[in-house]
């Protein structure tokens, strides 16, 4: 059976239109879900609206508000959200294109897949899409869905188009409350080239099946071993171990993330005259980076 599209339309860039489909990309319908039971009876709560006052109400009795201020609502009506709703004229507008890379991650929202709507629709479809492939760029459009005007990102993506609707500026935080008291100061040289080699020893190619989620995969096994009449298996708390610092941490990273190396090489000589002055009594510059060093020097023999 084919997919569903949610929305049907046409991609229109000046003259040139084409009768496209969009379907969700993603879904969450094998995501694990409880429903609210009673301990007794085990039947399914149903939620019911209740008014302080009143009690129990009618779902018929029920209004839109907005709280304007704290406990203070304006009451909004069928007919107000008529009068501004956004009629779809079920065309998707490109407006501009942008590089793919302008676009910050933090606007993207709901994604979904795009594919031309009919056979006659295919020549054109492939035209745009390789279009914007090869130009590297990303179209920004807007259409309708929901009785909503959502502005939309559109690429190419394998033999069809991606389209991810992006959130309102308003809804994204800026990051001064955040960051604004981090130190900006620069890390030592030294260290900071130790991390970069502790991240390329885990350089590797995304996967997403290699992440699976762990959560998931274990609520799975205990409900289906409940199902079967077992007690469901605890799994263990991960040990914690001590609390090291910075320079023991990358210390222990590359010990064990590194392979020993067959021969000894001139770029295990930094690390010398930190123990030496060690060995004389005298206390290294920073002891973070005297750990590094010794680190490295661990990982590569």
């Amino acid at each position: 059976m084919a997919p569903r599209a949610s929305w049907k339309g046409y991609l229109k860039l000046s003259l040139v239109s084409c009768p496209v489909r969009l379907y969700p990309a993603t879904s969450a319908s094998e995501r694990i879900s409880f429903n609210q039971l009673h301990k007794k009876t085990h039947n399914r709560i149903n939620m019911k609206p209740v008014d302080p006052e009143l009690g129990l109400v009618e779902r018929a009795d029920l209004v839109k508000g907005y709280e304007y201020e704290d406990k203070q609502y304006i009451i909004i009506d069928d007919a107000d959200l008529d009068a501004v709703r956004i009629e779809s004229n079920h065309t998707m507008n490109i407006e501009a294109f942008v590089d793919e890379d302008e676009v910050d991650v933090i606007y993207q929202d709901a994604p979904y897949y795009m594919a031309p709507d009919g056979a006659m629709a295919e020549e054109t479809f492939a035209v745009l899409r390789e279009a914007m492939r090869k130009s590297g760029k990303l179209a920004i459009a807007r259409l309708v869905l929901s009785s909503r005007e959502r502005v939309v990102t559109i690429g190419a993506r394998e033999n069809g188009m991606f389209v991810c609707t992006l959130r309102n500026p308003n809804e994204v935080r800026g990051t001064a409350e955040y960051f604004g008291n981090i130190p900006a100061g620069k890390p030592d040289p030294e260290m900071l080239q130790l991390a970069e080699a502790l991240i390329k020893q885990k350089e590797t190619t995304f996967d997403p099946k290699n992440y699976e989620d762990r959560y998931e995969v274990a609520l799975m096994t205990m409900i289906r071993e409940k199902l079967k009449g077992h007690k469901p298996i605890i799994a263990a708390a991960p040990e914690r171990g001590n609390v090291i610092n910075l320079m023991d941490a990358l210390k222990a990273s590359l010990s064990q993330s590194k392979p020993p190396a067959k021969s000894k090489s001139k770029a295990d000589e930094p690390a010398k005259p930190a123990a030496k002055k060690a060995a004389a009594g005298g206390a290294p510059e920073n002891p973070l980076k005297a750990n590094l060093l010794k680190a490295v020097g661990k990982s590569k023999k």
